[in-house]
């Protein structure tokens, strides 16, 4: 199971693949991967403040870009995850959109509701696209709860997960989450990512 884990950003309303990794500036992040993540989710509008590429960091309190609270999470080992709206991922089919949130230490996108092609990318990258098996818990989700996905150990095609959650007062609970994983997802997913699975048999054949 995944425990503890901090929430990037909570989003508000429309975000797009653009919005996840945008084309407006991508050439000052162009390179190598490291550097294109710089543009993780700095488009998208935070619920918690209203503002894009400000969110705030738990473990200080202060306002920083969505990447830079990603790196300072990342370099302190704490898995974060990002909650979403309707339709999430929706437009062009931009791999890095996954692959940045992958590599910044993104453990997990829970949404109302995903496009289907970013959906699948996140799978591939080894992350694990949920959704709210009630959209209207999402209004239950704030930004600075800390979160737990439970079933993980006997995951399995068609049955749901549970997200808990911590709430700062003290309390908790639990909300059902949705997935769309066939076994061979699941084998992504157990293995890190689709590229890591087609390694490891690769190595088993030799």
């Amino acid at each position: 199971d995944m425990e503890d884990m901090h929430i990037l950003i909570k989003v508000k309303g429309k975000c797009t693949t653009d919005h996840i990794s945008m084309a407006g500036p991508w050439l000052k992040f162009r390179g190598h991967l490291d550097n294109i993540s710089n543009n993780m989710l700095i488009g998208a509008l935070n619920s918690e403040n209203e503002a894009v590429n400000s969110v705030k960091n738990a473990n200080n309190g202060e306002y920083n870009t969505v990447p830079g609270v990603a790196r300072d999470y990342k370099a302190k080992k704490q898995p974060w995850i990002v909650i979403g709206d309707e339709n999430y991922g929706e437009g062009s089919s931009r791999e890095h959109a996954a692959l940045e949130v992958r590599h910044l230490g993104g453990a997990a996108v829970i949404t109302k509701s995903f496009a289907r092609i970013h959906e699948t990318n996140c799978k591939k990258q080894g992350l694990l696209p949920l959704t709210f098996a009630n959209p209207a818990d999402y209004d239950k989700i704030d930004p600075f709860d800390k979160v737990s996905i439970r079933g993980l150990p006997t995951f399995q095609e068609a049955v749901p997960l549970t997200l808990h959650v911590k709430k700062a007062d003290g309390s908790a609970i639990d909300i059902t989450l949705n997935h769309t994983f066939n076994q061979d997802q699941i084998n992504w997913f157990k293995h890190g990512s689709a590229l890591n699975q087609m390694a490891a048999k690769a190595q088993a054949r030799v």
